[in-house]
């Protein structure tokens, strides 16, 4: 199951200017029990794990820029950053009743149709709270090797009072080009999504890509190009911590083992010893380095 030993297939340096590209809403976590104010959303963890990985990375998002500048400081010396100005910041009030967490909408800085020029290896989309159409596709279109996204974001609507509740997708094939990349190479998403999703799923998966569902401590379950499924079995941790973002830290390991040559099932390996190391620890200072995350696999031990 090591990766170990194999060098990360990613250009030569000036091939293009970014290893790995998030485009999503970087969002303000509002965490109730804490009373504390932390970076979140997919665009931000996937982001910081490509870095912690090696790679050169941007992340492209929406919202007051200040107020992104000021949230992601400690991590400006990993990663690359454009905000496309917006009046608000998505803000999620965050809380949990014993294991499940909901989160409420506060603000949100509205649909990403800007255009900004991106080149990058690896492009990921990775919307939060429905930021992503066909408007962004048009605006930033895939000029990568690899095209990635984690839809969760897609399947989610909220009330007047930020009441969030899943949104399911449209099955009409016009509305789901509006949702799916053009050239989408892979999907990893959750289990609580894969009925909202199961369209975008099937038109992914006839197009080529690699799907990966995650259960959270269950067996994720990869489906390979020509509809072979395959279960990868998820670490036992025995003192888990905090799993905001887990998932997040899982599809971008699991995206950058996919473009490195790995088969899905070891892939899917690297990931969940990615997000091992992130829900073992507390908010993004424990998302782990590659050595980290090799060290883990190669000890043959899923237990803490």
């Amino acid at each position: 199951m090591e990766l170990a030993g194999r060098a990360p297939r990613v250009p030569a340096p000036g091939a293009r200017s970014f290893d790995y590209v998030t485009v999503g809403h970087v969002t303000v976590d509002v965490m109730a029990a804490e009373h504390s104010r932390r970076p979140g959303g997919g665009a931000f963890y996937s982001a910081l794990q490509a870095a912690r990985l090696g790679l050169r990375t941007l992340i492209l998002t929406q919202g007051s820029p200040p107020e992104i500048e000021a949230l992601l400081e400690p991590h400006r010396g990993e990663l690359s950053l454009r905000i496309i100005p917006a009046p608000a910041t998505t803000t999620l009030a965050t809380s949990w009743s014993g294991a499940t967490r909901t989160q409420r909408l506060l603000a949100w800085a509205g649909p990403i149709t800007e255009t900004v020029a991106v080149d990058s290896t690896i492009l990921h989309f990775a919307p939060v709270a429905r930021e992503i159409s066909s408007a962004c596709f048009d605006a930033h279109p895939p000029h990568a090797d690899f095209v990635a996204l984690t839809p969760q974001g897609l399947a989610r609507a909220w009330n007047d009072d930020g009441e969030i509740s899943p949104a399911p997708l449209p099955s009409d094939r016009q509305s789901l080009g509006e949702l799916l990349p053009r050239g989408c190479s892979a999907v990893v998403l959750s289990e609580h999504e894969r009925g909202a999703c199961a369209p975008l799923l099937a038109a992914a998966a006839a197009g080529g890509a690699v799907l990966a569902i995650t259960a959270g401590p269950g067996a994720t379950s990869v489906q390979e190009p020509g509809g072979r499924v395959i279960e990868v079995k998820a670490p036992h941790l025995a003192h888990p911590r905090d799993d905001l973002g887990a998932g997040d830290v899982f599809a971008a390991a699991f995206f950058i083992a996919l473009f490195e040559g790995h088969s899905p099932p070891r892939a899917a390996s690297f990931a969940h010893a990615a997000a091992a190391i992130r829900i073992a620890g507390t908010g993004a200072d424990a998302i782990g380095d590659r050595s980290a995350i090799e060290a883990r696999l190669a000890t043959g031990r899923w237990d803490e």
